[in-house]
This record gives C-alpha cells, structure tokens and sequence, in this order.
C-alpha cells in the first residue's frame, strides 16, 4: 500500500465532533463513581480470577488506542464483569464499565466483545452521559447520578437504581439519543482499529444480537436505539480504516469461553437483583400506609416554572422530584427501598421523544415503564382526548403495586410539547377504588394549561 493511498483511505474516516456539555469532566469522573458505587450494590459482580483479568486486559487495550483530541487524563478507567446471562453492556461517565457474561459467552471473536466495549467507551470519551443531561429540563435533572445509572443499565434494575417515582422514569430520559449511538458506533470503530481490531466485528456483534432471541437482545437494544442502517455504515467506515498491529492470538478469548461453560449457568439480572434482596419488596422501607382520604371537591392552583399550571385536589400535597412532580394525599406516599413510591395520586412530567408522532412516543413510555414493571398491560385502546388545550391520548394501565402487592389502575394522558418532548400525567389508584378518582383525574388534566 503507497503512502498516497494510505492517506487518502485515512482521509476518509468520519469525523466525530464531541456534544456540547456544561460539566466538566471532573464532574463526569464524580458522577461516575456514584453511580458505580450504586450499581455494585445491585449487579452480581464476578470476582473470578480469570474472567476479571480478561475483561480488564481488553479494556485497557482499547483505553491505551483512545485517539488523543478527546482523551481525558483525568478519566478513571475500570472494566468488570457481571454474572448475568442478558447480553448487554455499560459504561457510565468518567470510566467505569461493566461487561455482563451474556456478552462474552455470545461473541464469537474477541474482536466482537471488544467492539462492544468500544461502542460504550465511545459513549465515555465523547462524555455522552452529561452531555445528555446537559440538555436536560428540570424535570429530568436532580439525581443525576441515579438517573444516568439507570438510563445506561435499563432493565430491571435500572428501574430499581433509577432516581425517581414509583415508577423509575429516570430511564426513559437518559438514553442515548439515535445520534450520540452513530457517534459511539464511528467512534468505536476508530478505537478498535488503533487497537488492533478489526472493526468489522463491532459490526458482526450487532448482528448477533439482533438475532438473539429471549430478554438478552431486546434489552441491549432497547437500551441502545439503532440509528439506522447500522451494520452497513460501520461496515463502511472499516473499510477507510488501518487496523494498527493487528490482534491474531485468540488464545485468551478461546481459554476464557471455554472456563464460562465450566461454570453454573449465569442467571438473569432479575433473578440475581431478587435472590441477593437487592430488588424492591412490598414491606422494604417506608411504603405508603395509612386511610387515605377521598380526593377534597375544593381545587388549589399550582404553577409549575414556565411549563405548565394545574389545580388538584386541596388535600394533596405537591412533591417534587428529579424527573417529575407529583401530587398525592397524605399517606399515599412513602419511600420502599430508598425509593418514593405512591399510591393515589397524579405525576407529571416530560419524556425525550425523537420520533415527534405522539402514538409512538406514547408506545415507547410505555414499553419503558414496562421493562421495570413486568405486571404494567396496556388494558385499553388509545383515546383521543384534548391534554393542555393540545392534542393528546389516554390510555389505561393495569399494574401491581410495588409499595402494597395489590392490583393498580394507571389513566394515562399524553400530549407533545412544542420542542418535540412528550408530556404526559399518570392518574394513580387500587383498583377497586379507580372509579371513585377516574373523575378527579380527568379534572386535573382539564384544568392543565401547557405554557413550553
């Protein structure tokens, strides 16, 4: 290959432009490690010998080939693995990484494995967690830490690390966006080229996991949204790309699959989060306890910033949170496991919406609520009904609630705002009480006036 040629093909890799960010990256290395202290409470961490020292031998590979215009010296890099059997991966900002056993028993090259790690070390250099939480309103900011945690894990037990209300809506505002995953995907493949990959594999891994079957695939994909076409484009920027001192022992990736299969199978994060007592029980904490009294015919005003104003009930009590603020009697309310949980009662607030169609950005709420609520159903048709003065949807849920074990009836009304955000308000209650509030609900939101 002549210089000339050389250059040209180098010319013509992608060039990755890091987001705008108002933090520092001291402040991505401090979020960072209290979202990991959070996550090593929840994950099963392996404290194999073997798996750890190959899991951290890829990860500083791949730290030591990190292009030098978005190196942070100031970054703390770790690499461990988790003893769960989803395929899935996360890095969170600063540097710590967690590579799940589902991953590496899935790859079929070590070039596979660490064009996953690539992609969420893209995510780390590029400081894509506090760039997005740059961008965040007021609703989605507040404990940053648990919400970016539980955005970047997403699952289960993302909901349950999730700063937030009953139900963990920190990880629907902190995924990545469509565009920050084609950024970690170029990125990522740049990396693994300078270390000796072949990029082709971060490629070839996506495949495997689109394929996959059962809660492995879907999770990582739901967690990480496909841009489009992402096969082909990476595919294309491997080709403009010279992989430096190419990797062809594959003794250790050989070595360290076949030790996995020796051991017993790996449960699934939920299965693990449950057994250790990490996952939220009825009874854990403080739950919601008491009579609750019937929502008062009397309404008090509230105004919320430059957002929005509403009345509710005059016997409820406004409670602010980092992604929402809810209104809610007293004795409806509490704190299970570290979390606040209600059970009668309204939250409000936004969710990123990227697709600008109020059905599917009503559908992708939902499925997120459900991903940390394996008893949420849909248990009705989408209404069209006016939310703020604005077009809108309702919808009925049915649940079981985390703070009593008893059947829930959720009202759900959406509307989009001007920027593109979803807006939306959950009505709350037991079930065999829904009747009795479905009235205050609907009061509530006409009295909505929507001000973005």
């Amino acid at each position: 290959m002549t210089r000339m040629f050389l250059i040209a093909l180098l010319a013509a890799q992608t060039v990755i432009t890091p987001p705008d960010n108002k933090y520092a990256p001291a402040e991505d290395v401090k979020l960072g490690l209290q979202a990991a202290a959070e996550a090593e409470q929840q994950l099963p961490i392996m404290r194999d010998d073997e798996v750890a020292s190959y899991v951290d031998g890829v990860g500083k590979r791949l730290v030591a080939a990190i292009p030098p215009e978005v190196t942070h010296p100031e970054f703390r890099y770790t690499f461990k693995a988790v003893n769960v059997r989803e395929i899935n991966a996360f890095a969170l900002p600063g540097g710590p990484m967690y590579v799940n056993r589902g991953m590496i028993e899935a790859a079929h090259t070590e070039g596979e494995i660490a064009g996953v790690m690539a992609h969420e070390l893209s995510h780390v250099v590029l400081r894509h967690g506090t760039a997005q939480a740059s961008k965040a309103t007021k609703y989605e900011v507040g404990a940053i830490a648990g919400a970016v945690l539980g955005a970047i894990i997403g699952g289960n037990v993302g909901t349950v690390v999730a700063e937030g209300t009953r139900f963990g809506l920190g990880t629907a505002f902190l995924r990545f966006s469509r565009e920050f995953e084609r950024q970690a995907d170029l990125e990522g493949s740049h990396i693994m080229a300078r270390a000796g990959y072949d990029p082709h594999d971060m490629a070839n891994m996506f495949k495997t996991i689109e394929k996959q079957g059962g809660p492995g695939g879907p999770q990582w994909l739901s967690d990480h949204p496909n841009p489009g076409d992402r096969y082909t484009y990476i595919a294309q920027e491997a080709e403009a790309l010279r992989v430096e001192n190419p990797i062809r022992d594959t003794r250790d990736f050989e070595q360290v699959q076949a030790h996995l299969k020796r051991l017993p199978p790996a449960p699934t994060t939920e299965e693990a989060t449950r057994s250790a007592g990490r996952r939220r029980q009825p009874g854990n904490g403080q739950p919601p306890a008491g009579n609750i009294e019937p929502p008062s015919s009397r309404f008090t005003r509230y105004s919320e910033g430059d957002l929005f104003r509403v009345s509710v009930p005059s016997n409820w009590r406004e409670l602010p949170g980092p992604n929402a603020v809810t209104f809610a009697p007293r004795g409806a309310y509490g704190a299970n496991s570290g979390q606040r949980v209600f059970t009668h009662g309204v939250e409000i607030g936004m969710a990123r919406n990227e697709t600008h169609d109020l059905q599917t950005a009503t559908d992708e709420l939902v499925s997120s609520l459900s991903r940390g609520n394996p008893d949420l159903r849909r248990s009705s048709q989408y209404q069209r009904t006016s939310v703020g003065r604005r077009n809108g949807l309702r919808a009925i849920l049915s649940n079981r609630s985390e703070a009593t074990g008893e059947p829930e009836t959720i009202e759900l009304f959406t509307t989009l705002l001007r920027d593109g955000s979803l807006f939306y308000v959950f009505g709350v209650a037991p079930r065999d009480v829904f009747n009795d509030y479905d009235d205050t609900f609907r009061r509530i939101v006409g009295s909505l006036q929507i001000t973005d």
